[in-house]
């Protein structure tokens, strides 16, 4: 055979064999693992969204070959596309089992047809609306229903039935079906406490008010008993609640500051919280209130009416409400919290007094 004719033999069979091996690493780094398959949802966590962490769980999950193929379709769309690899946003999308490394990579760039909300304890309807604009990416109009037409529907659930959560909602989900969703939450929560209730001759509505003032007055889930205790105190003995944070409700106005000012309660600290777990944003929902502030007319007013508000003033999570139930027998009346958010009850006004000379004048 021609020495020229066998050259160009092993040549030929080099390429082949080049190519073959090339059409392998394809098909194993980034060919759909199935030929045909349904779109299925693939959910990627909050604080999961590192591409390292993503091609794991799209590997484990059958979605892709290999990790390192959908790695490197991650950095070609950045080449083209001039787009982020890590830039993957937390939510749920629609992928197929059917699709390539690349056809996945690109769905993963684009926004998430579901997307995560998180609704902290303690914040009203106006807050959560709020959130709800800037995750969802609601229009005035949208924000205005849900405060004022979607939450407003029923009388007993004009606020504290939207459950502080965390919820993978569609994108484009109606306000009204939000507002349901988080009322849904709620029942299935609440419902083993009903019952319970129902036999300590408590309704529901009352609990929710007193579980309500019980979150935005504490400093943490340790507090919420003896809180609940003293506020039982003061209705049974018909006294005024005389909190500050219903005041801070009526208030309905933001000047970029949140904190407590309190009141008999609870005396005046002017100071950035945490409340309940969850750090207090700078957004004036619950600002501090001024002496002629509990002057004002409104059945919310604690200071000028005997009882409980209307509504609860507040979405409060399950151990708030475990504390009406499951409230701490104390004598107390009165109590503050230092500046270290320790809290301190008195029997008598004498003793609070006291206890604000202690633990408040210095501050």
């Amino acid at each position: 055979m021609n020495k020229n004719i066998k050259i160009i033999i092993i040549v030929v069979i080099i390429l082949l064999t080049i190519i073959g091996v090339g059409f392998f690493k394809y098909a194993s780094f980034f060919s759909a693992p199935q030929k045909e398959a349904e779109a299925q949802q693939f959910t990627i966590a909050i604080g999961k969204d590192d591409s390292t962490e993503i091609a794991q769980q799209l590997k484990s999950q059958g979605f892709i070959k290999s990790e390192l193929g959908f790695k490197i379709a991650l950095l070609g769309l950045k080449g083209i596309n001039s787009v982020c690899v890590d830039c993957i946003s937390p939510g749920a999308y629609k992928i197929s089992k059917a699709m390539n490394a690349r056809e996945i990579a690109k769905i993963l760039q684009q926004k998430p047809y579901m997307k995560w909300v998180i609704i902290p304890e303690g914040f009203r309807k106006e807050q959560i609306a709020e959130i709800l604009v800037e995750t969802l990416g609601w229009n005035d109009e949208q924000k205005s229903d849900w405060v004022t037409k979607y939450t407003a529907m029923n009388y007993d659930y004009i606020e504290g039935v939207y459950f502080p959560n965390t919820y993978l909602i569609p994108a484009d989900e109606a306000p009204l079906d939000v507002a349901q969703r988080f009322i849904n939450k709620f029942n299935e929560k609440f419902a083993p406490y009903a019952d319970k209730f129902t036999k300590a001759n408590i309704k529901w509505t009352t609990a929710l008010k007193i579980a309500s003032i019980v979150q935005r007055e504490a400093g943490g889930k340790d507090d919420m008993p003896l809180i609940a205790g003293i506020l039982w105190n003061r209705l049974l003995k018909d006294m005024r609640l005389e909190i500050d944070a219903t005041i801070q409700y009526i208030n309905d106005s933001r000047n970029n500051y949140l904190g407590i000012q309190c009141g008999e309660i609870t005396p005046c600290v002017n100071q950035e919280l945490t409340y309940s777990g969850y750090a207090a944003k700078k957004d004036g929902w619950w600002q501090p209130i001024k002496s002629a502030d509990i002057q004002k007319a409104s059945a919310y007013n604690t200071y000028l009416n005997k009882g409980l508000p209307p509504h609860p003033i507040a979405n409060p999570g399950l151990e708030a409400i475990d504390a009406v139930l499951n409230s701490t027998e104390t004598e107390c009346l009165f109590y503050l919290h230092d500046s270290n958010r320790q809290i301190h009850c008195a029997k008598t006004y004498e003793e609070h007094l006291a206890n604000i000379e202690k633990y408040l004048k210095n501050e």
